[in-house]
């Protein structure tokens, strides 16, 4: 990292001390406050950013994109942040996503793709600096997955 020094004069005398600091400011902190980021807000900007590549299909497991879709229609919950876990500390910030890949698409390109689009939103957006971004592919997309079951002849009379 780098060193950067900054000189300021005791009052009372004419020594001049050296305050030396080892990190490079955040943009987050200033001499007029503190800025703080709420895990939700980085959770959203990071679904979104993930969500912008081609290739994903979803973010989050099965389960938690159906739990998603009942929350979503009686108002809680945002969808935008379904699959993303962060970790925010004061200046930087790691995510875990879970995301669902079409079929056809190479996986690793993809993923790399996301930890890009998902590393310079953030950084770019809260000015938090992205320490990892970590990706477990839980389900492959298939054209027609969506598509409800056709209902046949009834088994039973």
């Amino acid at each position: 990292m780098a060193t950067s020094e900054t000189t300021s004069q005791q009052s009372t005398g004419s020594s001049t001390a050296v305050a030396k600091r080892d990190d490079k400011p955040s943009g987050l902190d200033s001499e007029r406050g503190r800025t703080t980021i709420a895990d939700s807000v980085v959770s959203k900007v990071a679904g979104i950013a993930a969500r912008e590549i081609p290739g994903v299909h979803a973010l989050g497991g099965g389960a938690a994109r159906a739990l998603s879709g009942v929350t979503s229609a009686v108002g809680l919950g945002d969808p935008r942040s379904q699959g993303v876990s962060v970790e925010v500390g004061e200046e930087e910030t790691a995510v875990d996503l879970t995301v669902v890949v079409e079929d056809g698409e190479s996986i690793p390109q993809v993923s790399q793709a996301i930890r890009d689009n998902v590393a310079k939103r953030i950084e770019g957006i809260a000015g938090l600096r992205v320490v990892e971004v970590n990706i477990a592919v839980n389900d492959l997309y298939f054209p027609g997955d969506d598509a409800p079951e056709p209902q046949g002849e009834p088994r039973v009379a």
